[in-house]
């Protein structure tokens, strides 16, 4: 199987749990660039990020839209929420730039167990 479809099947496994869960660059595809590709921390981060860019969750959110689950209240929190995420993405890279790969590697993980954990168990 060429190397493009193992990232198109990562897409949409990401996919899936973005439309369940609202979850997805960070949760599912980083660790699989950097477990299963072999990248390291700040590339995995970047790319990820690369996907991110599109419109990703356009169709979905006009699914919860479409079903009720969502109104004008929260597409307004939604964009309040992008607007930090983007001033937010925007110094994280910074900072993380200056972290090794291994050290980034290390929080990640530390930060995927504490919110497993929290999330089991809160």
């Amino acid at each position: 199987m060429p190397i493009w479809w193992s990232f198109i099947l990562t897409g949409i496994l990401a996919g899936i749990a973005s439309g369940m869960f609202g979850i997805g660059g960070g949760i599912i595809i980083t660790p699989v660039l950097v477990l299963i590709f072999k990248m390291d921390q700040h590339a995995a981060s970047g790319t990820s990020l690369v996907a991110l860019l599109l419109p990703v969750g356009a169709l979905a959110v006009w699914n919860y839209w479409q079903a009720g689950k969502i109104g004008p209240a929260h597409l307004s929190s939604g964009l309040w929420l992008a607007a930090g995420m983007a001033v937010g993405a925007f110094f994280g890279s910074k900072i993380a730039i200056g972290i090794s790969p291994d050290t980034l590697r290390k929080i990640f993980a530390g930060f995927m167990v504490l919110a497993a954990g929290r999330m089991a168990f809160g």
